[in-house]
């Protein structure tokens, strides 16, 4: 809400998201650092600051100590979101696309494949985001041990696109099994989250080869504009 989406588009998806878990009979909670604290359900004047984008920072999992210490403002990756969902005790958590392996260069790879390795938390996500390397993305969440299952789908889907040629192992259309599964995997102490991935409707998703040369151009775009590090993703968002 304060660093992928532009306004007024991320207050929209707030008051959409917002609507439909409350429709479904759950409590929705935004997930943030505020002025250093951490904040399960950001609300008021402090979700109207975040909205506006008035010095927020990009906070991941390595950063809440350094933001709590220096009473930072910041928008909270995914990797720093399971994080507090970890310590809050919460279940389940949704976003938009996880990180994960970057294209160019190879060994940028972001912190949420490690914290979903280690955060105990059903996380509902569209795939990972259409601008890394979802292969080796894919790849990698196996190699760190986690269960990825596919809602709907059998592929994994890429973020603005519903196909990707990547098979998962695991699919189902019961929200119930797949709850059934996390506390299995609970109850077998497996340290990880349970990764459900949803393709974008096929009204709303994207040509697949479209998105990629997309991708390609804002890579170069990023090149030429000298954007490195962290800056990256929200560059090529």
């Amino acid at each position: 809400l304060a660093q992928g989406l532009p306004s007024p588009a991320n207050r929209e998806a707030n008051q959409r998201m917002r609507a439909a878990i409350t429709a479904a009979g759950a409590v929705p909670a935004v997930v943030a650092m505020v002025r250093g604290e951490a904040t399960i359900g950001l609300e008021g004047q402090d979700l109207e600051r975040f909205l506006r984008r008035d010095g927020v920072a990009k906070v991941s999992a390595r950063d809440l100590g350094w933001a709590a210490a220096r009473g930072i403002d910041g928008a909270t990756t995914v990797a720093a979101t399971l994080a507090l969902c970890t310590a809050a005790g919460l279940d389940v958590f949704a976003t938009g696309g996880i990180g994960g392996v970057h294209r160019e260069p190879a060994f940028d790879e972001s912190a949420d494949l490690l914290e979903l390795s280690r955060s105990p938390v059903i996380t509902v996500c569209a795939g990972a985001k259409s601008i890394l390397d979802l292969p080796a993305t894919l790849e990698r969440l196996e190699s760190f041990g986690v269960a990825v299952v596919g809602f709907g789908t059998d592929e994994f889907p890429g973020f603005y696109t519903a196909h990707t040629g990547l098979q998962l192992a695991a699919s189902s259309d019961s929200p119930a099994e797949i709850a059934s599964a996390f506390r299995a995997q609970r109850a077998l102490a497996r340290p990880g989250a349970l990764l459900v991935v949803q393709p974008p409707p096929a009204d709303s998703a994207l040509d697949a080869k479209v998105v990629d040369a997309a991708v390609v151009r804002a890579l170069a775009d990023a090149r030429a504009s000298g954007v490195t590090g962290p800056a990256v993703t929200p560059f090529l968002l």
